[in-house]
């Protein structure tokens, strides 16, 4: 379930009670007349239910309230009422299918803005790649894949796309290429400081690698997995199912290959260098792709939902 709060200009009170009423899936009705001070207007609350969320937050746009007044939603972690189950029953669908747009549009503006923390997250993450590479060692690649925040800014490009947002979509293509040629940059001085104190080897990278050379050689796997995650991760973000994002952060070779890229680069290896850069680009690309795809399907799904989103009203007593 989702808790709306809305301060409404009083003179659309009655059409944003009727909004709520006429939409199914909705319970818990409050109207508290001039209780807002700033801006000045009505407090309306309501529960509603996560499959009929998108729709009511629709309908309430369009009466400008998001202009004039206020819509804050929150989630409702427990809910201990009848009406409410009933509410949730009388919503199609099920509530793990849901997309709120206006929720999943607002996370990835917060995952996708170029910061400090992002841009540190990637820098670091990169570098711990670095030492897997070097040292051939799985564990810390899989570590570099868990900590990267890339998938973020994917996210934000998907959901750009989608929803007609092109600030949000050039705002996350920014963030995403941005991060990785600082990371880049940063790593390739990393690797020469490294290797300037002993620590790091120009043998290292051209031994064998068992455990880490798939990073610089992709091969049509590479795409299965890439687009495969793109739909995993749009799923777990549409559905606020974030531990599955853990999943789909250690699944795609993007930081190991920026990082690969970084210190083949600091040795001259271009040969791996390169093949770095197409790992990364081929992954960011199938995740791109693919999560775009998922998000228009999501979209076509509930386009056919919506002629059942109004309350039936009741017959007239004979």
């Amino acid at each position: 379930m989702l808790h709306l709060r809305l301060i409404v200009p009083p003179g659309r009170t009655e059409a944003v009670v009727e909004l709520i009423g006429s939409t199914v899936g909705t319970t818990h009705l409050v109207v508290l007349p001039g209780a807002a001070r700033d801006p000045r207007g009505d407090l309306v609350l309501c529960d509603v239910a996560r499959e009929a969320g998108d729709q009511l937050l629709h309908g309430l746009r369009e009466l400008h309230l998001d202009r004039d007044g206020s819509i804050a939603v929150e989630n409702i972690d427990l809910s201990l009422s009848r009406r409410a189950d009933a509410a949730e029953k009388e919503a199609p669908g099920e509530p793990a299918d849901a997309v709120i747009w206006e929720q999943l549009a607002e996370a990835t503006h917060e995952e996708s803005s170029l910061t400090i923390t992002y841009a540190a997250f990637m820098i670091v993450a990169t570098m711990i790649a670095a030492c897997g590479v070097v040292l051939d060692n799985a564990i810390l690649i899989v570590g570099a894949m868990a900590v990267g925040p890339e998938f973020g800014p994917l996210a934000g490009v998907c959901t750009g796309v989608v929803q007609r947002r092109p600030r949000l979509a050039g705002r996350s293509l920014a963030a995403l290429l941005i991060g990785f040629g600082a990371a880049i940059a940063v790593t390739t001085v990393f690797s020469l400081a490294m290797t300037a104190v002993g620590l790091f080897d120009a043998t290292m990278l051209e031994g064998p690698r068992p455990n880490t050379a798939f990073i610089w050689n992709p091969d049509p796997f590479s795409l299965v997995v890439a687009v495969l995650a793109g739909i995993v991760g749009m799923l777990s973000l549409t559905s606020a199912k974030s531990g599955a994002l853990v999943g789909v952060a250690i699944s795609v070779t993007t930081v190991p290959a920026a990082a690969n890229a970084a210190v083949a680069l600091s040795y001259g290896q271009y040969a791996q260098m390169w093949g770095s850069m197409e790992q990364l680009l081929l992954n960011l690309g199938g995740i791109m792709v693919a999560g775009t795809l998922t998000l228009y399907g999501w979209k076509l799904f509930w386009a056919t939902q919506r002629g059942r989103w109004k309350r039936t009203p009741p017959a007239p007593r004979t």
